[in-house]
Parts: structure tokens; sequence; C-alpha cells
């Protein structure tokens, strides 16, 4: 039985990642910073037969980044899944631009995923599918930037995907790990709101094709829910 650790997992695409690997058998490492909020993913645990349990973990905190690690270090993991996620306040345009809140940003959605990749490289090299994915955007592509606007999170996440590129070289020459950056598309959560296209089981299911169909030819590459390539 395959296993599948997700950060972020108590809400949006990480709480549908986490029930639809539930559903179809996988044991599910539900990471989530506040568990005993998290009542729709504590459901999802009790209904799960043991297949789905909960952990406790902020991503910024790196020291309880290790901790896991360790506590979990005799477990191979078949797919990380760097779910957690953060746009930053709405409205901060140019000219207005708070940096303190820039740091916050880039560290969760760069710094944080690094430092998972780092912790959990041995236990995902352990597994059977060697496989590290991280939920960016299209908006962290410069080529389909043309609106400008949301500094931030679109350097955040350009900065995500540019570390899962080298992550791509050096995990594959060292562990075959298979590394991948994916745009769940725009999916009506508390981040992506009530107008967006998609809903969370829509984006999750195509995500989990391709996140199935990865190959060693696919590593390093920019991928969005719907199969198409996306270019940096």
């Amino acid at each position: 039985m395959p296993t599948v650790l997700i950060t972020g997992a108590s809400r949006g695409l990480g709480l549908e990642l986490a029930r639809q690997y539930a559903h179809d058998g996988w044991e599910v490492l539900a990471c989530s910073r506040s568990p005993h909020t998290a009542e729709e993913l504590r459901r999802l645990a009790d209904e799960s037969e043991g297949r789905l349990t909960v952990h406790a973990l902020d991503v910024t905190d790196f020291d309880a980044v290790g901790a896991l690690a360790r506590k979990l270090e005799a477990r191979p993991i078949d797919v990380l899944v760097n779910n957690a996620g953060t746009m930053g306040a709405r409205g901060s345009g140019f000219g207005s631009s708070d940096f303190a809140s820039w740091n916050d940003i880039f560290h969760l959605n760069a710094f944080a995923p690094m430092r998972m990749a780092e912790a959990f490289a041995a236990h995902v090299a352990r597994s059977a599918q060697k496989k590290l994915v991280s939920i960016s955007t299209v908006m962290a592509s410069m080529a389909k930037n043309g609106l400008g606007g949301f500094y931030a999170y679109r350097a955040s996440k350009a900065a995500l995907n540019a570390i899962t590129v080298s992550l791509a070289v050096d995990l594959g020459r060292r562990y075959g790990i298979i590394a991948a950056v994916l745009h769940p598309g725009w999916v009506r959560t508390d981040m992506g709101g009530p107008r967006a296209d998609i809903d969370a089981a829509t984006s999750v299911a195509g995500m989990r094709r391709i996140i199935a169909g990865l190959s060693r030819e696919q590593t390093g590459r920019f991928w969005s829910y719907d199969g198409t390539e996306l270019p940096w």
C-alpha cells in the first residue's frame, strides 16, 4: 500500500488530496498546523480505518519539520506533496509593499518546501514511487504574466519552481527521485474564492492523474492539473 504525506491538509486542496488518496486505499500522513481545529480532517481520519493519520506540523517551524521526519524515520513515503502555502494579504500593490509580509510569504511558499525536501528526501528515496511534488501556480510563470501585480506571491512561487528544478537534478542523481510542480487551476477554495473556475475535487483528481503518471522523463517540469505543460 503506497504512502502519501500532505502538508496543509486541514482544508482546501490539502483536505481534498487527503480525502481522495485515503478513499483509494493509500496510507495518508496528513499534516496540519492546527489539527485540534481541523474538524473535517479529523472526521476523515476517524472514518479511514487507520489509513489516514493526522500529524501536527507548522512547516515554517523547521525544528518541528525535523522532529516529524525523525518520528517517521522508518516510513517510506511514495509521494510527498508540499501543499501548504499562502497568497498573503490582498491589496498590497506596487508602492505599498509590506516587506515583512514578503518574508512570511517566502518562508511558507519557498523556504518550507525546501526544508521538507531536505528532511524527507531519504523517506521518499526508500519508497517505490519516489515522487516529490509541490503545488505552485500559473501566476509563477513569467511567460504567462500579462497582468502584473501579486509581486510577493508570484515571486515566491517562481522561487519554488526554481528550487524544484534543482531538486529534480540533485535528488534524481542521488536517489532517483522525481520532482515536479503543479498548477491546480483556479479553484473554489478560501484562497481562490467562490467565483473560481473549478472545485477542489476536479483539481485534485487532475493533479493525482499527473502525479500517478510522472516518469523520469517528466521530472523538473511544470504541469497544469489538466495535463498541459506550462512555460516557466
